[in-house]
């Protein structure tokens, strides 16, 4: 199948316009027209080459992985979708679906390694992967998800990324009523964990570096904030949370929101990959307190937070953009300049005549 996307062809290069060719349906495939595809951190990181030392970006790169599309075609063994059904794409397309992780639906964790939606490798023919800035997409039919109906396709994009990235630790971790979860910082990640959280009926508290945020974050479901450069403010919160949602996505220390933690609480870092500062490993000693990581949920999980997310209108706050504005929208992500999350609408990238 003839398409065409936005791709970058280098790391210092500017995305642009690319023709390319997805693939012919296998049996267990769907095809999908692309409506609005997210605009994740993750995909300036890839177009950089920022994570070379996990694996190097595979230049011409299309990014996205937080896809919204139609059903247009199916193979022949699909029993899961039908032409024009709404469907959702994340973070993943393929794994072996046969080691102990994809049985038990954590196919994030396949031991074969999962196919990424871009800058992967096809498992089939060993060709890169290409993502959702483009207008069509082939995918194998046990990762297109079910869109809900009632769902706002315009803005649900970005929940097939930062929503199950926030939403996979509070359902790890057992959050419900009565939990009471700590966000630290409020972007497209941290938002979005405020807004589930709330929506799993926590106690939520945001942690931020000013209290100028404050009604910003009880607006999204916040029952308080608290500013982490005051340091009274701290110390009476000391072991108040059961659970800290960690969205910074660059390097910093911990070692302050240790303390914070009760008896058995985690710590879950989602944002920052890569190094962490030196913290001192007194706070886990003697509040038996931990720190953990998290990625994104298996596939079962992402179709159980699209349908939560349905069921409470629980959505990201969005901006929507033209396709041709997306390395605008690179530059003002790299200063923060979004609340909360851009979303491409893919009808304004038209096929050549």
């Amino acid at each position: 199948m003839q398409t065409i996307g936005y791709a970058a062809d280098g790391a210092s290069a500017p995305l642009k316009p690319y023709s390319f060719q997805r693939r012919g349906l296998r049996p267990d495939d769907v095809a999908m027209e692309i409506l609005y595809s997210g605009v994740c951190h993750s995909d300036l990181h890839q177009a950089r080459n920022d994570w070379s030392e996990w694996g190097p970006t595979r230049y011409p790169v299309v990014p996205g992985h937080e896809i919204i599309g139609r059903v247009t075609a199916v193979g022949s063994a699909v029993t899961r979708h039908r032409v024009g059904d709404a469907v959702a794409v994340g973070c993943m397309v393929d794994s072996c679906l046969a080691c102990d992780q994809c049985r038990a639906g954590e196919e994030q964790f396949c031991r074969e390694g999962m196919t990424a939606t871009y800058n992967g490798r096809d498992r089939v023919t060993g060709d890169t992967t290409y993502g959702g800035y483009s207008k069509h997409l082939v995918v194998r039919q046990e990762f297109a998800l079910s869109v809900p109906e009632g769902l706002d396709l315009a803005r649900a994009a970005p929940l097939l990324c930062a929503g199950i990235t926030t939403y996979s630790p509070l359902r790890t971790w057992g959050v419900g009523p009565g939990s009471r979860v700590a966000v630290v910082g409020l972007g497209g990640l941290g938002h979005m964990a405020v807004k589930l959280a709330a929506g799993l009926g926590a106690q939520v508290t945001v942690i931020s570096r000013s209290a100028r945020n404050a009604a910003e974050a009880k607006a999204l479901g916040a029952d308080s904030v608290l500013v982490s450069g005051d340091s009274a403010a701290m110390a009476t919160q000391a072991s108040a949370f059961d659970l800290i949602i960690d969205t910074i996505p660059v390097q910093h220390d911990v070692t302050p929101y240790m303390h914070l933690l009760d008896v058995d609480g985690t710590l879950v870092l989602v944002g920052q990959i890569g190094a962490l500062d030196p913290t001192t490993s007194a706070p886990m000693v003697f509040g038996r307190r931990r720190i953990a990581g998290s990625p994104i949920g298996g596939i079962a999980q992402t179709q159980e937070m699209l349908d939560f997310c349905a069921r409470k209108n629980i959505l990201p706050e969005c901006e929507v953009i033209r396709m041709d504005q997306i390395n605008e929208a690179f530059e003002r992500m790299q200063r923060s300049d979004v609340r909360y999350r851009f979303v491409i609408d893919m009808a304004s990238l038209s096929m050549p005549a």
